[in-house]
């Protein structure tokens, strides 16, 4: 590959030493609205892994713009921007302070004051009505914005980004969804942004940068902003930044900024390649779930942008640039698009993470904190090659341990592997594929399709093997009162080990996560089967709010003809239908089926490890409990360093 990520790219007079943007996000790593020691390393670590340009976490320029609870406020945040530039410049990329105000797109839950907008249009999601901006408060604003770019400067950094992206001020003053006003201000819609430029442009000076992330198609084309609009605002503020990047998304549509593995990898393609042909020379960046090497190296080749922003691709692996300009493509730790530990702006407040690398946004915390202590060994046995199981193997490998992994299948995934088989989650194989590929890179040895056990695993101890016990979960069949139809494992309907009968299918879904809508939908969608989802919640997959994936999901299964049978708790199970009740009056009904499946919680399959004797093994995974892939391979790590891994792997 020809690795064209790789190359140096000049802005502007400020030399990005590679092609690859580190965007910004909601971290949730703040010190209240400061910039902590947690930004710090956080941003340091994608910096030494070759990011050529970073953009800090948008900072609300005013006091009053507090979108959630962490959000950073340019007022507080020179101290943190300054520690940033700091500690990034040894390794050379271009840092950018991020610089916003959500408008009508924010929250009064915390500042307790009037959100202020265009046009007093209530948001589509929170529904709350802000207030409409008078010259006197659009005049502050401007003056904000530059005070806010003159101390981004007076800190150390290369300039600025602004932000009129999906939850954005700037962007409702662009669209015809958000801007009713008749004034100036109305009638060109880029008058405000302009003013804006212009006063950051008076504020810091020459040589600084100014860059610009542009929603240029809201996805409302009754009356938002539409590419063919996007191409004219392209044409006329490209002359006045010095880098454009290309996003979609609006008030109706904020999930399409950055969704997850529904949506086709590089979706914005043909949108960048429109707008650069607007942009008269202004250098171009492409964001889109870019998050593969290749793809982006095409992109790139074939002229659609000068820089690809590849931000979830560097929380997943923070050294993607440093191992694909070293040759080591394969390294590459993947991202799989699924939007569990990366999108944080939810009301718990989670720190941005990875399922692949749970380090991410924990740089600072030290691993070892839960880990067990145990005596350096030279021979590990993992009984277990799910995630959890993997990962142990690949870092207690890669430390110089005599590793073997055993697992009764034939594959290595565990039911990682299996639920890669469902839409939007089949990149969970690529993460299954690179965790294997690197165990077996570093030595462990593979002994898969063996059932292990007790006397197994204590012959090994014997001769002087530590025991990693990852073996994963098992399905309780048990859950519901059943006669007459068959309740299966949803892994065994995936994967053909169980057949399903001809007719109407049930899907039970008392956990609200992934694991149901997927495979309602893949039953309809791809199997062509007559299904109906039954769940408690008031709304299917009402867990997937927290990653902004809610509506989405809904309307896919609308559109694929799934019934959603909502608030309902299943009584009893008989041949050919599924009695429930509704939680709140107790009134019953019957859903018809011809067959159930059931996607509650997997249980800890115990069986070997309660077989075992005194000092028992350590336990990771789905066997201690029913566990996420983020939490599997976190655990996993904490094993692999109480055996003696080396920490320094675990941050490559």
């Amino acid at each position: 590959m020809s690795a064209l990520l790789s190359d140096a790219l000049d802005i502007a007079g400020h030399r990005a030493p590679s092609r690859v943007m580190f965007g910004p996000h909601e971290t949730n790593l703040g010190d209240g609205r400061r910039l902590s020691g947690r930004h710090v390393a956080y941003y340091e670590r994608r910096a030494r892994g070759g990011a050529g340009l970073i953009v800090v976490e948008t900072a609300s320029v005013t006091p009053g713009d507090w979108p959630y609870e962490r959000a950073p406020l340019a007022d507080v945040a020179g101290n943190g921007w300054r520690t940033i530039a700091e500690t990034c410049r040894p390794y050379g990329p271009v840092v950018l302070a991020g610089l916003g105000h959500s408008g009508g797109q924010g929250s009064s839950a915390y500042s307790q004051q009037v959100m202020w907008a265009p046009s007093p249009v209530a948001d589509a999601v929170s529904r709350e009505p802000p207030a409409e901006l008078d010259q006197d408060g659009i005049d502050e604003l401007i003056r904000a914005f530059a005070s806010s770019a003159r101390l981004a400067a007076e800190s150390g950094l290369a300039g600025v980004e602004l932000d009129a992206g999906p939850f954005s001020l700037l962007r409702q003053f662009h669209s015809g969804l958000t801007n009713l006003r008749t004034d100036r201000y109305g009638k060109d819609r880029l008058a405000f942004t302009r003013s804006v430029i212009a006063a950051i442009r008076d504020s810091i000076g020459d040589g600084l940068l100014v860059a610009l992330r542009l929603s240029c198609d809201e996805l409302a084309p009754w009356a938002g902003i539409t590419p063919d609009a996007a191409s004219g605002h392209v044409a006329e503020l490209a002359p006045l930044v010095d880098l454009i990047t290309v996003v979609r998304g609006g008030p109706f549509d904020t999930g399409a900024y950055r969704p997850d593995g529904h949506t086709q990898a590089g979706f914005n393609r043909q949108l960048c390649a429109d707008m650069k042909r607007s942009c008269a020379g202004v250098p171009v960046a492409a964001q889109g779930s870019i998050v593969d090497p290749a793809m982006a190296d095409e992109l790139l080749g074939s002229s659609v942008c000068d820089m690809v922003e590849m931000t979830r691709a560097l929380i997943a692996d923070a050294a993607l640039v440093a191992k694909v300009r070293a040759g080591r493509t394969e390294e590459v730790r993947p991202c799989v698009l699924c939007n569990q530990a990366c999108k944080v702006r939810d009301n718990r407040n989670p720190i941005v993470s990875c399922v692949m690398d749970p380090l991410s946004g924990y740089e600072t915390a030290p691993l070892t904190a839960f880990a067990r202590s145990r005596t350096r060994t030279s021979r590990v046995m993992v009984v277990g090659a799910g995630p959890a199981g993997l990962e142990a193997a690949g870092l207690l490998a890669d430390s110089g341990i005599d590793v073997r992994v055993l697992d009764r299948r034939e594959s290595a995934g565990g039911t990682m592997a299996e639920a890669a088989k469902t839409p939007g989650q089949r990149r969970f194989a690529a993460g299954v594929r690179w965790l294997e590929q690197r165990a077996r890179r570093a030595g462990a040895q593979f002994e898969l399709g063996v059932e292990v056990n007790a006397s197994h695993v204590e012959a090994a101890r014997a001769d002087g093997w530590e025991v990693v016990v990852a073996a994963g979960s098992r399905f309780v069949s048990e859950r519901y009162p059943s006669a007459g139809m068959a309740v299966l494992d949803p892994l065994d309907v995936l994967t053909g080990r169980s057949a399903l009968p001809d007719g109407p299918v049930a899907v039970l879904d008392p956990v609200g996560a992934w694991t149901g809508v997927n495979v309602a939908y893949w039953l309809a969608s791809e199997a062509g089967r007559n299904v109906a989802l039954i769940t408690p919640d008031v709304v299917a997959g009402t867990l997937l709010a927290r990653g902004g994936q809610l509506g989405e999901t809904n309307f896919r299964l609308e559109r694929c003809g799934v019934k959603r049978v909502l608030r309902s708790v299943v009584r009893e199970i008989r041949d050919g239908y599924v009695r429930v009740s509704d939680p709140w009056t107790g009134e019953e009904s019957e859903i018809e089926a011809a067959v159930v499946v059931d996607c509650g919680h997997r249980m800890p399959d115990e069986s070997l490890y309660q077989l075992l004797r005194e000092p028992r093994p350590i336990r990771i995974g789905d066997s201690v409990a029913p566990r996420s892939v983020l939490e599997a391979v976190l655990e996993a790590r904490r094993a692999a360093l109480s055996l003696g891994a080396s920490k320094e792997l675990s941050l490559s």
